[in-house]
């Protein structure tokens, strides 16, 4: 790898500015141009050097003081459906499913976030009632751990 490779992907695990077009601002702080940037991180996906590009939402810091993790136990005939359904929530940040268990019946999972106890759980309740499904547990967060990823070319 290059140094600037190098640079790019250290660059890559930091934070995203919070401006209209972090990519240019990352490249200009690299010195090369946006393109150029944005050439080099299609061409790390091409090599599957690259395989996504995540942002981490301090929940408690936006103001989400109502931070739970709902499982769901969905017929399998019926998780495209549902599942569908979840993510049309804007308040619904994840929705993935996972095997079952025989003691963990659930295989949906939905990471929900509100402002309010009484308004995550009137949505939760909305989306039980619309999915016609009640075999459910909420699981609120009750503190933030520590969003970490890997770090590479840390010198």
């Amino acid at each position: 790898m290059t140094e600037l490779e190098k640079a790019i992907i250290r660059r890559l695990q930091e934070d995203l500015p919070l401006v209209k077009e972090p990519y240019k601002h990352m490249a200009a702080e690299l010195g090369i141009s946006e393109q150029e940037f944005l050439d080099k991180m299609s061409s790390f996906k091409e090599q599957k050097m690259l395989r996504r590009i995540g942002a981490i939402l301090h929940h408690r810091t936006a103001g989400f003081e109502a931070n739970a993790m709902v499982v769901w136990k969905v017929p399998q005939q019926r998780v495209a459906e549902v599942t569908e359904l979840m993510i049309s929530f804007r308040e619904v940040s994840h929705c993935y499913e996972r095997q079952s268990l025989p003691e963990w019946p659930y295989n949906i999972y939905t990471m929900i976030h509100s402002t309010h106890f009484e308004t995550c759980g009137a949505l939760i309740k909305q989306i039980a009632d619309l999915t016609h499904l009640d075999h459910y547990e909420i699981l609120y967060s009750t503190k933030e751990l520590k969003k970490s990823s890997m770090k590479y070319f840390c010198e």
